[in-house]
């Protein structure tokens, strides 16, 4: 009999442990070279200004970094907007200086013959008419820039929404409605402002003019697309509003007409008293004092105007500068006075 013996244990091997490397830690700083690369291959794929000259310019490479394309994107989208602003500024520079010569030109009388509307009335002093060119020209400079800057920068911003890729058509649908509803709630001053327009480009009045709104009658001392203020002679400012202006009597337009009436009594020469008042008339025109800086022709005695049973009333009428009337009125009613007194005559009741 055999016996059998248990056989020993395989002695287990023993494998040598193999200690892992470390791989080196990433360099916080940026590897400009390896930016740089990253970029040209960003604008591999780009169609913005900033991709398409460094394409020009730079071999295109392999892969890039998301965040490399859309640095490379939001950059192209500034430059863009800067370049749109810039251009809109220059642009709007340029039209107010076009604007402003433009208005000089004519506010100094120098303005082409193809551009004037109105003919210049021929029998007012030069000094007045071109101090109303000059006011006209600056309102009117005023209004065309600023719908200039609207038009320009409005263009810019409607251009820079493209750009951004924000849907033009659902804004502008946005603003009209918007611009319906202000409408109906502003509807006066819409039309204020209408009426503004016209008043400027047909030249109904100006600063410094005399005219008779209806409401008011007064000195114009300032006029706006939406008011015009006035002041009395009492010195009382009133403010119209354009839209409620539906007539409009200027006194200084041109020339201006004072017209006397002189009552004597009814039995008085009225032979004598005519060529009295003629001599008194013929003195002022001459009166270097008055004439074309005052009067702008010779007066007129229109005789007997009216007859009572107590008076002859004779009429004379003087064409004045505009505004003016009132002046030549006083100095020929002094000049009358002061002849009737030494020819005998008095006045009538």
């Amino acid at each position: 009999m055999f016996l059998l013996s248990p056989s020993p244990s395989p002695t287990p091997s023993i494998t040598p442990s193999v200690t892992p490397t470390p791989s080196p830690s990433p360099s916080p700083l940026i590897d400009l070279k390896e930016a740089g690369q990253h970029l040209v291959e960003a604008c591999s794929q780009g169609d913005g200004m900033i991709c398409q000259l460094l394409n020009a310019l730079l071999p295109m490479r392999g892969a890039y970094p998301a965040w490399i394309q859309l640095a490379a994107g939001v950059a192209d989208v500034i430059l863009i907007v800067v370049l749109i602003l810039v251009a809109a500024m220059v642009v709007r520079k340029i039209a107010h200086r076009l604007i402003t010569r433009i208005t000089l030109r004519a506010g100094e009388g120098v303005l082409p013959d193809r551009l004037r509307r109105t003919a210049t009335p021929e029998d007012a002093t030069s000094a007045i008419l071109s101090e109303r060119r000059r006011q006209r020209g600056d309102t009117l400079g005023s209004v065309l820039r600023s719908i200039a800057s609207v038009v320009i920068l409005g263009t810019a911003f409607l251009t820079i929404a493209t750009k951004l890729g924000i849907p033009i058509a659902p804004l502008l649908t946005s603003v009209g409605v918007l611009g319906v509803a202000v409408g109906f709630g502003a509807q006066e001053l819409v039309k204020d402002f209408i009426a503004g327009m016209f008043m400027l480009v047909e030249d109904q009045y100006g600063v410094g003019d005399v005219i008779d709104t209806g409401v008011a009658v007064g000195t114009v001392e300032a006029v706006t697309l939406r008011i015009t203020r006035l002041r009395d002679a009492d010195g009382k400012v009133w403010y119209v509003r354009n839209g409620t202006i539906t007539r409009v009597g200027n006194e200084s337009q041109g020339w201006s007409r004072a017209v006397i009436d002189v009552p004597v009594a009814y039995d008085a020469d009225v032979i004598r008293v005519q060529e009295l008042l003629k001599t008194i008339t013929t003195e002022l025109w001459e009166d270097s004092d008055f004439r074309d800086t005052l009067i702008v022709e010779e007066p007129q005695v229109f005789g007997m105007e009216q007859i009572s049973d107590s008076a002859v009333i004779f009429r004379v009428s003087v064409k004045t500068v505009p505004g003016e009337r009132a002046t030549a009125a006083r100095e020929v009613r002094r000049r009358i006075k002061r002849a009737f007194d030494e020819n005998g005559l008095v006045f009538a009741a």
